[in-house]
């Protein structure tokens, strides 16, 4: 598939490799332009308010550049009880968030925003998947982190990898633990669609 400006009207604000490729996956059209939006000046309040506001500020920093495209913007983050867990900084921050996550449920959230500035259009919702973790041995843990895929991984973990194996239960969307909750992404571009008469070489549906 090729993701071109002028085949497409729909843009990934995302550098993510896993939201391009789960979008690939189910057969949508789009151009990758990574937000330059900087999330380090945000504050985390509730993780839901704090994945929302950063993936509706991402669609919009780039709504700004291109109004006529409609524009997915997109976060991820980790909670195990009280603590958000982002991507680790080095091994010893990867062994102390999976030792978190060890034996134990945590939740992944992830926020999304659609927005079309031309037609004055901005939506955004977050979706919850809860996951629970084996216990994992010490030797476990220090295997996974030499693989080197925790690393720019919320939570320190990748489920499409090889931390499948540590997976006991998942309760809710796949595909937003992985990074975007691809169901809800696409009928809320398909109730715009329906709207505007936008984005059908985008969703490639007959």
């Amino acid at each position: 598939m090729q993701n071109s400006e002028k085949e497409s009207s729909l843009i990934l604000a995302s550098k993510s490799p896993r939201r391009r490729e789960l979008l690939i996956k189910a057969g949508l059209t789009f151009t990758v332009i990574p937000s330059s939006f900087d999330e380090s000046s945000i504050s985390v309040s509730s993780p839901e308010k704090y994945v929302k506001f950063l993936a509706e500020s991402k669609a919009s920093d780039v709504s700004e550049k291109y109004p006529e495209q409609w524009v997915i913007g997109a976060d991820t983050i980790v909670k195990a009880g009280d603590n958000i867990l982002g991507k680790p900084k080095s091994g010893r921050d990867a062994f102390r968030m999976l030792t978190q996550l060890s034996g134990r449920f945590h939740h992944v959230i992830t926020g999304y925003s659609i927005c079309c500035k031309k037609n004055g259009y901005s939506f955004t919702d977050s979706v919850t998947t809860e996951v629970i973790f084996k216990n994992l041995t010490k030797n476990e843990i220090d295997w996974y982190i030499g693989t080197q895929e925790p690393f720019d991984k919320a939570g320190a973990y990748a489920i499409q990898g090889l931390a499948s194996r540590f997976v006991k239960l998942i309760k809710g969307s796949y595909t937003n633990v992985v990074g975007l909750p691809v169901y809800d992404v696409i009928e809320a571009l398909k109730a715009q669609q329906a709207r505007y008469n936008c984005l059908y070489n985008s969703l490639n549906e007959v």
